[in-house]
């Protein structure tokens, strides 16, 4: 059994949980997630079972969209509203949408952020949360990450609700704090939704009551998508049947004369996924498999 699962995840349940229970629903050991989200957001979470599996780095390094709310006036340890709070400020007159708005595009681009100490990050082999646990705090590493698109969509008061489009490895919960600080309040991120991540939205994403009554009448396999569904972001390069046997026996190959537009690439063969294909690192003239599925 080989495909993707387009999870919806429900609040309350990790994305490990996630894993696992689709390992009971499937049948199967080989499960993995692309893409960790909060045990209380929900959202797509593409789940890779069989071979799937092999593209889980592929997927993840997809761009995400989500809305989150943005609560101003208080700021808590997580960045969340699960957080305890550490420092509050009363909110006289909500931001106009205007003000909003023009902060918003001060964070399009790529941006620098901190990770939150209550996050999986790892600094001197233990993760930032359980430094956080410890009530120790060290250096966080800055890292880059990009955001592609960033639009309000309503104003409350003390809150608005902003839909994200961004790079992997993104803190919405951060990118709400900053927002807040460039507003003059300390804020936290209310709540937050992932509605798509690559080709998958909440439109194609399935919940566990719809898995589970797929299970009772043995048709859960119906519920998986292609695994070439997960690659779309990814050039694909056609191949006659004297290549696919090459390709599948994880041959290096000469460059193609097409040109290909993502590195690495897709290997297809009557559009049938025969393998994942990079430009060889020190030889030009060569391209090389990162992944060869099962003919």
């Amino acid at each position: 059994m080989d495909g993707i699962l387009p999870l919806w995840k429900p609040r309350g349940m990790t994305s490990h949980d996630c894993v696992m229970k689709c390992r009971k629903l499937y049948n199967t050991k080989k499960v993995g997630h692309t893409g960790t989200l909060d045990p209380e957001v929900d959202g797509v979470l593409p789940i890779c079972i069989g071979q799937a599996t092999k593209i889980v780095p592929f997927l993840t390094d997809t761009k995400k969209t989500y809305i989150a709310e943005v609560k101003i006036g208080i700021a808590t340890d997580t960045e969340d509203a699960h957080g305890n709070i550490m420092e509050e400020k009363v909110v006289k007159e909500s931001p106009s949408k205007k003000i909003i708005e023009k902060v918003l595009n001060r964070f399009t681009g790529t941006i620098t952020q901190v990770p939150p100490m209550y996050s999986a990050v790892k600094v001197n082999g233990k993760k930032l949360y359980e430094y956080a646990r410890e009530n120790k705090t060290v250096e966080r590493p800055k890292r880059e990450v990009t955001i592609y698109e960033l639009d309000l969509l309503a104003v409350h008061e003390s809150s608005f609700q902003v839909r994200v489009v961004c790079s992997k490895g993104t803190y919405i919960r951060t990118l709400c704090v900053d927002i807040g600080k460039q507003l003059g309040y300390p804020a936290h991120m209310s709540n937050l939704t992932r509605i798509k991540t690559a080709a998958f939205s909440k439109k194609n994403s399935v919940t566990f009551d719809t898995i589970e009554e797929k299970v009772k009448k043995n048709e859960q396999e119906q519920l998986l998508l292609p695994i070439v569904k997960g690659l779309d972001h990814l050039d694909k390069l056609l191949v006659d049947e004297k290549t696919k046997i090459k390709v599948l026996n994880g041959q290096k190959l000469p460059k193609p004369v097409r040109k290909i537009t993502t590195d690495p690439f897709l290997m297809m063969y009557d559009e049938k996924l025969l393998a994942i294909y990079q430009n060889h690192p020190e030889n030009m003239d060569q391209i090389k498999p990162v992944r060869v599925f099962n003919g």
